[in-house]
C-alpha cells in the first residue's frame, strides 16, 4: 500500500513537465520569507544557489535541456542510468524546468531529517489532485484534512484491525488459487501482474470498504482498474509534455482522463451510498471510520467530498503498488531456485499441517519477509519521494538550499548505493535483510514506503497481505520462469513487471 503521492513525483524526470501553476504551495516552507517561494512548479534555480556544484548530463541543449536520449515512457529508469554515472546528487533540466535528484545514502539521511525537511507535494502529485484532492497521499502539508484523516484512520491499521482483515484476505486469496489451479491443470501459464492486480484490488475493496468488484469473474480488468491506469498514465504524460504543447498533444488524452475520473467518482459514490443506506451495525472497516468516527480531540468529521477522495486514494494506492511488489517478488523467486526452496521450507515448517495460516503465523515467515523486502529494495514500486527544506540549510556540507527548495530522492538508486548495500547491489539476496545485516547498515537507506510523518499509513496492511499471499502460493506451487523472459519494468507512476508470466506445478504436499 505504498503511497502514490510519492511514486508520482518520480515522473518529473523529464520535466517539461506539467501545466504551469499546477502545484500549489505545499507546507510549512510557504511561510519562509516575506513573499514565500513562487507558486507553481519550483525549478531548482529558484532554491539551489550553487547549482554549478551539481552535475548534469552532457549534451545539454539550449531551451530544451537534457532531453537527448530520454524516453518519456521510462523516466525512472532514465534517471537511474543518468544518476549512476553522475553520482549521488545530480540534476536534470527540460524545457526550462530543472530538478535536483538525490540518491546517496548520506544525503538521503539528511533529507529524512524531519526537523529540516518535510514532504514536498511535487508536480506529479498535483496532477492527481483533480481526482484525489486532499486525500491522505495527495494533500499539501498545510491542508487540515490530512491530519484529520490520519488521526481518524490510523486505528484502522492497528494490530486488532489487521487481525480482523485477515479472514477476508484469505477469502480473496482463495479466488486467486482457484484461478491458478485451473491454469495449472490446463498446462497454461499465469499472468502474474494481471492476477496480482485482481487480488490486491479485491483485498482493499473488501477489507476497507465492504465492496466486491468481482475481478476474478472477469476475463478483462475491471473498468475501475482501466480508469485508474488511465488517470495514472495521464498524470505521467502531463509531466513529460511541454506546457505550451499540452493542449494540442493531450487533447484526446484530456477527454479520456475526464471520463476516467468521472467513472472513479461514480464508482466510489455508489460504494459510499450503499453503505449509508445499509441498516444494522457497521462493518467496522475504513469506510465506517470515515463515515462515523469523529476526531477524538476536536470532534470534527470528514466531509462527504473528502470521504470520496480518501476512498479513491485507498482503492488506488492500496492495490496498485502492492500488486507490483508481489509481482516482482514472484519474478525473483521463480529465478532463484535456492531461495524458493528455502522459502517453501519455512512456510511448511511454520504452518505445519494447516493449509491456511492464522493471523499470528504470517509474521513468523521471517525469511519470506526478507524475500519481499529484497524485491522492494531492487524495485520499490513507489520509486521516489520528494522533500522540501523547512528553512535555509545545506546538505552534504556543500549544497545550500533555500526554504521551500526541494529534491527528489530516487529510491531505486538509494537502494543500490554500494556504500550501503555492498559491491554487488544489483544481485537479489534476501539475506541482506537478516537482522545482523540490517543492524550493520546506516539508517534511512531502505525507503519503499516513503519517510517521516507522511510515510504510507497502510504499510503494515501491505506487508501482511503480501507475505500472506506469497506464503499461500509457495505452499501450493512450484514456480517456473519462462527461460526467454527478461525483466521489463513498466512505469505508470508506479513500477510493475511487464509481460511477466510463470508456469506452475502443484507441489506434492499440496496436491
Amino acid at each position: 500500500m505504498a503511497q502514490v503521492s510519492q511514486t508520482s513525483q518520480t515522473s518529473q524526470m523529464t520535466e517539461g513537465a506539467g501545466t504551469a501553476g499546477a502545484a500549489a504551495p505545499s507546507g510549512p516552507a510557504e511561510a519562509a520569507g516575506s513573499a514565500g517561494p513562487p507558486k507553481g512548479f519550483r525549478s531548482a534555480e529558484l532554491a539551489w544557489p550553487r547549482l554549478d556544484l551539481i552535475p548534469h548530463p552532457p549534451r545539454r541543449l539550449p531551451l530544451i535541456g537534457d532531453v537527448l536520449g530520454a524516453n518519456v515512457r521510462t523516466p525512472v529508469q532514465d534517471s537511474m542510468r543518468i544518476g549512476s554515472s553522475l553520482g549521488p546528487i545530480f540534476r536534470r533540466k527540460a524545457f526550462g524546468k530543472e530538478i535536483v535528484f538525490v540518491w546517496g545514502a548520506e544525503l538521503a539521511a539528511e533529507l529524512a531529517d524531519e526537523s529540516r525537511f518535510a514532504k514536498h507535494v511535487g508536480l506529479g502529485v498535483a496532477n492527481l489532485r483533480p481526482v484525489a484532492g486532499d486525500g491522505l497521499f495527495t494533500a499539501y502539508n498545510h491542508e487540515p484534512n490530512w491530519q484529520l484523516a490520519h488521526d481518524i484512520l490510523a486505528p484502522g491499521f492497528s494490530r486488532d484491525a489487521m487481525a480482523g482483515y485477515h479472514p477476508l484476505m484469505l477469502d480473496v486469496a482463495r479466488q486467486l488459487t482457484d484461478r491458478w489451479d485451473a491454469r495449472e491443470s490446463a498446462g497454461r501459464s499465469v499472468d502474474v501482474p494481471g492476477d496480482m492486480t485482481k487480488l490486491t484490488l479485491e483485498t482493499i475493496a473488501r477489507t476497507g470498504f465492504g465492496h466486491d468488484f468481482g475481478s476474478f469473474e472477469r476475463s478483462r480488468p475491471h473498468p475501475f482498474v482501466t480508469a485508474m491506469v488511465g488517470t495514472l498514465s495521464y498524470a505521467q504524460r502531463r509531466n513529460v509534455v511541454p506546457p505550451a504543447l499540452a493542449p494540442l498533444l493531450l487533447r484526446g488524452a484530456t477527454r479520456r482522463n475526464a471520463a476516467d475520473m468521472a467513472y472513479l467518482n461514480r464508482t466510489v459514490d455508489d460504494v459510499v451510498a450503499a453503505r449509508r443506506a445499509a441498516s444494522g451495525p457497521g462493518e467496522g472497516d475504513l469506510l465506517d471510520r470515515m463515515l462515523e468516527v469523529a476526531h477524538p480531540d476536536t470532534g470534527e468529521r470528514l466531509s462527504a467530498e473528502n470521504i470520496r477522495r480518501q476512498v479513491i486514494t485507498f482503492l488506488v494506492a492500496g492495490h496498485e503498488t502492492t500488486s507490483g511488489a508481489l509481482s516482482f517478488a514472484l519474478h525473483y523467486l521463480a529465478r532463484s531456485p535456492e531461495v524458493l526452496a528455502r522459502a517453501q521450507a519455512e512456510v511448511d515448517a511454520v504452518w505445519g499441517d494447516a493449509d491456511e495460516p492464522a493471523y499470528e503465523q504470517v509474521a513468523k515467515l521471517r525469511y519470506l519477509r526478507r524475500v519481499l523486502d529484497e524485491s522492494l529494495r531492487l524495485w520499490p514500486t513507489a520509486p521516489g519521494f520528494s522533500r522540501q527544506a523547512l528553512h535555509d540549510t545545506t546538505i552534504g556540507g556543500t549544497h545550500p538550499v533555500r526554504a521551500g527548495g526541494w529534491a527528489l530522492v530516487l529510491a531505486t538508486l538509494l537502494h543500490r548505493d554500494p556504500a550501503a548495500w555492498g559491491e554487488r547491489p544489483e544481485e537479489f539476496d534476501p539475506d541482506r535483510f537478516a537482522p545482523s545485516a540490517v543492524r550493520a547498515r546506516p539508517a534511512h537507506v531502505f525507503k519503499p514506503f516513503g519517510t517521516g510523518a507522511r510515510a504510507c499509513i497502510g504499510r503494515q496492511f501491505a506487508l501482511h497481505e503480501a507475505t500472506l499471499v506469497l506464503g499461500l502460493l509457495l505452499r501450493r506451487y512450484d514456480l517456473h520462469a519462462d527461460p526467454g523472459y527478461r525483466l521489463r519494468v513498466a512505469e505508470r507512476l508506479t513500477l510493475m513487471p511487464e509481460g511477466l508470466t510463470l508456469r506452475l506445478t502443484r507441489r506434492a504436499a499440496a496436491a
